[in-house]
């Protein structure tokens, strides 16, 4: 069932989303050449900590999922597209950093990611996060009310496939509000007027994830969370929590 909020509701949800920001941000900061993913997720937790927010991520179980949710953010290197435990891995030059955080405050979810770079950049890997950038402000742009959420997938896939990237399958964006996941499915491929209607009140989060190598296959790490690209090129994810109001869409995960 698909809920509509109240600007109050949206304006709570506003708060949680500034903590997501600030904890992203955080992390960006702190991310470096010999720092490990857990050390970035300790910086998360304490942020969220310092704001009296909690995480929909740590412990959250799904059926397909083997176990629980260790961290407070997905942290993704290189191939891994999402889903990424934080663990002991250590950031080395060049790597391409995916990071996905959420936040409950007062009941109310944000939930958003960032890629970045660590060290040397190589051109390929900043193409990539600027297509991934791009196609979530496509989608966002479209998300205004009287679209219908195809709208949103023509606008994030239609560029995606311009520029050549493949996207993950099967996975997109989602609703969002007292729970990080919420009716209506959120596609990054579709077409332009079919789908639901876009109302004033629905908050999404908008989520395009891309793929170097072109192709949208993936597979499943052992550790059931983490999602690789399937041709091993490397991936990148970026996700806004945004309310559509009358006056155009609004983005709720801003610092």
């Amino acid at each position: 069932m698909v809920e509509l909020k109240t600007p109050g509701e949206i304006e709570a949800m506003r708060a949680a989303g500034a903590v997501v920001g600030e904890a992203l941000a955080t992390v960006r900061a702190h991310a470096g050449i010999g720092v490990s993913l857990q050390d970035l997720d300790d910086v998360a937790a304490e942020v969220l900590r310092a704001a009296g927010a909690t995480s929909p991520f740590l412990g959250y179980h799904p059926d397909w999922a083997p176990s629980p949710f260790p961290g407070v953010v997905c942290a993704s290197v290189g191939d891994a597209v999402v889903h990424g435990i934080p663990g002991g891995y250590r950031l080395r030059d060049g790597d391409l950093v995916s990071i996905d955080c959420g936040a409950v405050l007062d009941g109310w979810c944000g939930d958003a990611a960032v890629s970045f770079t660590v060290g040397t950049a190589d051109r390929e890997a900043l193409a990539l996060i600027a297509a991934t950038e791009e196609a979530l402000a496509r989608g966002i742009a479209a998300a205004v009310p009287g679209n219908r959420l195809g709208d949103i997938g023509a606008a994030i896939g239609g560029y995606v496939r311009s520029c050549g990237y493949g996207m993950l399958a099967d996975h997109g964006g989602h609703g969002i509000g007292r729970r990080m996941h919420e009716d209506p499915h959120v596609p990054n491929e579709g077409r332009a007027g079919r789908g639901m209607r876009l109302r004033p009140g629905l908050v999404l989060a908008v989520e395009p994830m891309l793929h170097a190598g072109g192709g949208d296959a993936y597979r499943h790490d052992p550790d059931g969370w983490t999602l690789r690209t399937a041709d091993g090129s490397r991936a990148a994810h970026c996700e806004h929590t945004v309310a559509i109001t009358e006056d155009g869409p609004v983005v709720l995960t801003s610092r």
